[in-house]
């Protein structure tokens, strides 16, 4: 019986290095060209389509770079590993190419013997990887199935993203916390998912000493219920929070895995799982999106705003996010100079449902004295806004739960003017 050839899609936007590349591979016996590709949205495509063995993925390419196609491609199609090619050979390109999933890196120009070298050594490890993961996946499957017919009542995880910083992503999202317990009156839990520079820290004035998701390390594969529980810090607003790492180096510690276990943890205790991120396709900030029933993509109405949702709507399409999972929200919606609404809808082809008006006199008052608008100026059109969002994804009333809640978390959280190098 012939062995199956070790199948390689090649991915550079020069033809002739895709080409030469192709005819070397064309010497083995052993190998095929599953296909070629000339730039990385394309890559994503065609590596779920074809499901190829190896992936050579050049680096620099005009759509889509090639460590950005590689953390999507990691987390979409895990058993097709990546070889990033590059004629840049610093050490700070190797070091993004490996955190992003690829498993070896070429610097241009390479020898024959070391491409093939290359692709035969990292085809053989995903087949070692394949075999001894494969009965563990299977026996979680079984355990999976079996439990759905008892499964409890979950939480709803609610997730924001923006592909571009300074949208105001990490105030919405914590105003949108606060708003959701106010309203609701259920139990809610913000967790800082932004984990290289997280700041809702800074912008809820809690202690820089307060514990955070990075005294997880070392035993989420452990961690039950509890002893997530046991890291998360009460707020006077009444809501839970999880911290980001005090050190950005923590981040590379953990995982998309542990990120999974820890949400699907959260979403078993609290109604509402409130959830930051920052502008990156890693692997944690994608299994954050893949495990969020909403995702709430925050843009503001300008043009290099809008051209960055365009193409995450386009990612997020080839990730299978529907329409009801991925909702726009357009942050200082009536900002002078801004582009229409009804032209950004008419661009993308998309509605957007969640509209938060500009208030930035409201905003700076409210995180200099760390304490959240939706209290702090509840009658504000922005507060107005918030719980307006808040309403229509819990499907209840846009009004506190309890009367005169907010006030009372207003006064046992201002603490005057705080030090923002207080983390």
């Amino acid at each position: 019986m012939a062995t199956e050839k070790i199948r390689i899609l090649i991915v550079d936007d020069i033809a002739d290095t895709r080409e030469n590349l192709a005819k070397l591979i064309g010497f083995e016996p052993d190998m095929a060209v599953a296909g070629t590709a000339g730039g990385g949205q394309e890559a994503v495509a065609m590596a779920k389509k074809e499901r190829p063995h190896v992936i050579l993925m050049d680096i620099n390419m005009p759509d889509m770079d090639g460590i950005t196609a590689t953390e999507i491609i990691s987390n979409t199609v895990p058993e097709s590993p990546i070889i990033m090619m590059s004629v840049q050979g610093e050490q700070d390109y190797l070091r993004r190419s490996m955190l992003a999933g690829a498993r070896e890196f070429l610097v241009k120009p390479f020898s024959a013997d070391e491409l093939i070298n290359s692709i035969r050594h990292v085809h053989e490890l995903e087949k070692v990887r394949r075999a001894r993961y494969a009965p563990q996946q299977q026996a979680a499957a079984a355990a999976g199935a079996s439990a759905v017919a008892g499964a409890p009542e979950t939480g709803k995880i609610i997730t924001f993203f923006s592909p571009k910083g300074g949208v105001g992503r990490t105030t919405i999202a914590t105003n949108l916390a606060v708003a959701l317990h106010q309203s609701t009156g259920k139990d809610v839990v913000l967790v800082d998912g932004s984990l290289p520079f997280g700041d809702i820290a800074v912008i809820l004035n809690m202690s820089p000493k307060a514990k955070t998701i990075a005294d997880l390390i070392g035993s989420f594969e452990l961690a039950d219920a509890d002893i997530v529980e046991s890291i998360l810090v009460q707020h006077s607003t009444g809501i839970k929070v999880m911290l980001a790492p005090p050190t950005p180096e923590s981040t590379e510690l953990i995982t998309g895995a542990h990120i999974k276990h820890v949400l699907e943890l959260l979403k078993q205790r609290y109604a509402f799982v409130v959830v930051d991120t920052w502008p990156s396709f890693q692997e944690q900030v994608i299994t954050m999106l893949d495990v969020s029933d909403v995702i709430l993509t925050l843009m503001t109405l300008e043009i290099t705003s809008l051209k960055n949702v365009r193409v995450f709507m386009e990612i997020a399409e080839k990730l299978g996010y529907g329409n009801e999972k991925v909702q726009l929200v357009a942050n200082r919606n009536d900002s002078s100079g801004g582009i229409k609404a009804s032209d950004v809808e008419a661009s993308l082809g998309r509605k957007i449902p969640h509209t938060i008006v500009s208030d930035g006199r409201t905003l700076v008052l409210a995180v200099n004295r760390g304490v959240p608008f939706v209290i702090s100026h509840r009658d504000s059109q922005v507060s107005k806004d918030i719980f307006t969002l808040a309403a229509k994804l819990s499907g209840g009333s846009e009004e506190p739960a309890a009367a005169g809640a907010g006030a009372k978390g207003a006064k046992q959280a201002s603490g005057g003017l705080k030090l923002f190098g207080a983390r």
